[in-house]
């Protein structure tokens, strides 16, 4: 009876035709190469043989020669190896070929359990050509002190790529950087206008009061008794309120000249009305107006002059060159500056001669009449006289040198005026040298009349012809002007003390003063 066995290289059962009484060949590794005796219990036909790992029923190369029934098959190049963790199906067996040598048809066999440990790879000359073989489990070896980890299967789960996720950040990254760059330009388009008009901020400029000690809280308070004079023969000038009966204090050479009778009074609401010169006094420089049927006047608070010290603040309001309401600031520069002005007439007559207040507030032509206040808004001077840079021209302007008249002499002299019409200066009874050019003022006439008045108050303090007054009161006297000035600064029944150098010896004679009337 044939014999069957299993090829192991391939999985195919094959039979033997041998004759009754023969075995397979022994296996090479035992160095066998004839034939055994068969079993004296044959086996049932078609029962297959077991055959064991190391036996070789057919001797084929490379591991023996040829067996006489199977002739050698050709060589077959396998197929490359596939990577590990590959699916290969299971070989489906094939045929030898060969005459006299018919295959048994190919069983399916179970897949055998994965052990921990498998034999190497040997090469199967009968296996399918497009067959892989399966691919080896995880080999433990004794010497390593732990198994190696099996390769994961197909199954398993991989990482996810981190291409991806990179994009994904370049992408923000690039959103961020759009947003933070178009941010920034539209602010700049908005800054330069380009969406929008321009509209400026300003700050509210509120409600509130101005202080009553500040320049515009002083402004505010003197205005509305501030006016503007306009006289005959186009002049003009400033003028303010002293009652609610209408009696305006201006300069005397504001409302002078011919057709000084008719003035225009503006005030600083606006309305003109016509008002007529009470009184005057050139020497002083000083007049009164009146306004008729005018209701609502603001009457100025008068301060005291005599109380003014060098250095305090001052605010000058006028009307120069026209422009009405005109407020300017500065300082008092100096007290009881001697200052003469006038002097256009023949005879002198129109001379003035004032003990002013100093300031360096600007005052220009057409603030002349208009008020010099302190800090408290109280009137302590009338702006009079300017001292500029003579620049050719008929009008000059102001360089900081400016005149007023005390208020306590134009107080005194207004109400004079208002009361009599007409006002008064006080004298000494004297008339003066004025060619003589050495200090103080000599006793003196360029006429037939007698220098010193007989029985007027230099007579009777002893006052000679030829005396030389070098001082008053202890101030001393430069000329006959300041000598003047420093007399019309009291009042007629005052006392001085005269200082006078007599046949070079010093003399001082009290004298109570007269009283003289304007021309």
């Amino acid at each position: 009876m044939g014999t069957a066995a299993m090829d192991k290289g391939n999985g195919v059962e094959r039979r033997s035709t041998a004759p009754d009484g023969l075995t397979s060949p022994e296996d090479p590794a035992e160095g066998g190469a004839g034939f055994r005796a068969a079993e004296s219990a044959p086996r049932p036909a078609g029962a297959a043989e077991p055959v064991s790992a190391s036996e070789d029923p057919y001797s084929t190369p490379p591991y023996g020669q040829p067996g006489p029934w199977a002739p050698a098959p050709p060589v077959q190049r396998p197929d490359p190896t596939p990577p590990a963790g590959t699916h290969v199906p299971p070989a489906d067996g094939g045929s030898l070929g060969g005459a006299g040598v018919p295959l048994a048809p190919a069983q399916p066999q179970p897949q055998p359990e994965p052990e921990p440990a498998i034999a190497p790879h040997r090469y199967n000359p009968w296996a399918t050509p497009h067959a892989s073989p399966p691919a080896p489990a995880a080999v433990a070896y004794p010497s390593s002190p732990s198994p190696v980890s099996p390769l994961p299967s197909p199954s398993a789960p991989r990482p996810a790529p981190r291409r991806g996720a990179r994009l994904v950040a370049g992408a923000a990254l690039i959103a961020l950087l759009a947003g933070v760059i178009g941010g920034m330009v539209g602010v700049w388009l908005e800054r330069e206008g380009a969406f929008s008009e321009v509209r400026l901020p300003q700050t509210s400029a509120g409600s509130s009061a101005a202080s009553s000690g500040s320049i515009a809280g002083i402004a505010s308070a003197l205005l509305p008794g501030v006016v503007t004079l306009h006289a005959g023969g186009g002049q003009s000038g400033t003028g303010f309120v002293l009652d609610e009966r209408g009696h305006i204090l201006t300069n005397a050479h504001v409302v002078s000249g011919p057709g000084a009778g008719a003035v225009e009074v503006t005030f600083s609401t606006g309305d003109t009305v016509r008002g007529e010169v009470v009184g005057q006094h050139a020497g002083y420089d000083l007049a009164v107006v009146r306004v008729s049927g005018v209701a609502g006047l603001t009457p100025l608070e008068l301060g005291d002059s005599d109380a003014v010290r060098v250095g305090d603040p001052v605010v000058a309001i006028g009307s120069p060159f026209g422009l009405a309401g005109t407020v300017t600031s500065g300082i008092i520069s100096a007290t009881e500056r001697p200052i003469t002005a006038g002097g256009e007439q023949a005879d002198g007559s129109d001379i003035s001669y004032v003990n002013a207040l100093q300031t360096d507030a600007p005052i220009n032509p057409g603030n002349s009449g208009g008020p010099l206040a302190d800090a408290q808004g109280r009137v302590i001077g009338v702006n009079s006289v300017i001292r500029s840079v003579d620049n050719g021209g008929a009008e000059a302007g102001s360089v900081g040198l400016g005149f007023a008249i005390p208020i306590n002499q134009a107080k005194d002299v207004a109400e004079q005026l208002i009361n009599t019409g007409r006002a008064t200066h006080p004298v000494i009874g004297v008339s003066l040298d004025t060619r003589f050019t050495g200090d103080g003022a000599r006793v003196g006439s360029s006429t037939d009349e007698p220098a010193v008045v007989p029985g007027g108050p230099a007579d009777e303090a002893g006052v000679r012809d030829g005396d030389v007054i070098t001082g008053v009161d202890g101030e001393r006297v430069a000329d006959s002007d300041e000598l003047i000035i420093r007399i019309r600064s009291h009042r007629p029944g005052d006392e001085l003390a005269l200082t006078i150098e007599r046949d070079g010896r010093e003399l001082s004679l009290d004298v109570v003063l007269g009283e003289a009337a304007a021309e």
